[in-house]
């Protein structure tokens, strides 16, 4: 072993003196900032106001272009209950916007939504934006029936507690 290193230590040092040029190259070389101007900051001394916090400070206020907020529909009432309303949010899967969402369509009782048909389910469904695909996948067809004929044990044996 070491006549071969004796026979051949020029080209030994060449290979160790070109790993060394490509480590510093790697690590080094490549790792240049270039200072192309003098830049101020609001923070040096001496400086004068920033342009850009000026032209925040002129800008309308952001709560003066806030979208307006979604009103949330109260419960359903007695004095609605009492006009031939009735509670939709009792089916699985339809809560208060869903709910008002339903009355905005001209839905408000259970005998409407037990009586829907596969064309009737296709053309709500496609109203309901966010909520689409409920219908089907929650069951509403028949736990408005069920509610519709007041069969509160089949409904909770069916679908669990009201």
């Amino acid at each position: 072993m070491m006549e071969l290193v004796e026979a051949n230590w020029p080209v030994l040092l060449a290979a160790l003196l070109i790993g060394l040029l490509v480590a510093w190259w790697i690590y080094f070389g490549r790792r240049r900032t270039r200072v192309t101007g003098e830049r101020r900051d609001v923070l040096d001394e001496g400086a004068d106001p920033a342009a850009r916090n000026q032209a925040l400070i002129d800008s309308a206020p952001a709560a003066a272009s806030a979208a307006q907020p979604i009103s949330v529909p109260d419960p359903v009432s007695a004095s609605a209950l009492a006009e031939g309303v009735d509670d939709l949010t009792r089916i699985k899967g339809v809560g208060p916007k869903l709910r008002a969402l339903l009355a905005s369509l001209g839905v408000t009782r259970f005998e409407q939504i037990a009586g829907w048909g596969d064309a009737d389910i296709d053309r709500i469904d496609a109203q309901l934006g966010q909520f689409q695909g409920r219908i089907r996948r929650d069951n509403w067809i028949e736990q408005a029936k069920l509610l519709a004929a007041g069969d509160t044990a089949g409904y909770e044996s069916r679908f669990g507690k009201l």
